[in-house]
């Protein structure tokens, strides 16, 4: 398994053309304020991507690497209604461009907030992925902000809702970045992809 205490910020990107070149990647994304900055620091256990209480402030692609073989790769959210919408525009066909181009991608995490659900605009980018066919995968967020009881519908209602969309992978994972929960399962899910 690999260790992820050994992550290291390598650069930010702001354009296709600068790319890396070889390596295996996952990339995580969800609607701003659903904790993906929070979420990829518990996992590598450090600091490493810029959190805040303002949604939107990933910006541009921002990767990060064990070594020349493996990447964890931050991309902005989506749905930031306080931004101009060219901005966020312009942060949504970044991403876009780097789920087409990218040459390493081997699954995107989708990042839900539990206590929400799956929204309009989570959809519109699950229909995405179907069309180009990139594997993908639900992660339920802040778990722990609602009962077991409603978690448990939630997942039962994710689960269905990902049986809808073939590029999908069937398994919700179920994490909470305050307190630690389902880190484990998520490592092994993220060591499994990037070490085949």
């Amino acid at each position: 398994m690999i260790t992820f205490q050994n992550f290291v910020f390598l650069k930010s990107v702001v354009s296709i053309r600068h790319l890396p070149q070889q390596g295996n990647e996952v990339a995580f994304i969800g609607r701003s304020n659903v904790g993906k900055s929070s979420l990829l620091n518990a996992i590598v256990q450090k600091p490493l991507a810029k959190t805040s209480n303002t949604p939107g402030r990933t910006q541009m692609i921002n990767y990060f690497h064990m070594n020349h073989d493996c990447f964890l790769v931050d991309l902005p959210g989506y749905g930031y209604t306080k931004a101009p919408q060219n901005i966020s525009q312009k942060w949504l066909r970044l991403s876009m461009n780097y789920f087409r181009y990218s040459l390493f991608l081997k699954r995107v995490f989708i990042l839900i907030d539990a206590r929400h659900g799956i929204k309009p605009i989570d959809e519109e980018m699950m229909n995405e992925f179907d069309i180009i066919g990139l594997s993908y995968q639900i992660v339920l967020t802040k778990t722990d902000k609602i009962s077991s009881t409603e978690l448990q519908e939630q997942l039962k209602i994710t689960t269905i809702f990902t049986h809808q969309h073939p590029a999908c992978f069937p398994h919700v994972l179920l994490v909470s970045s305050e307190k630690r929960t389902g880190l484990e399962e998520l490592r092994q899910h993220i060591s499994d992809i990037l070490m085949q």
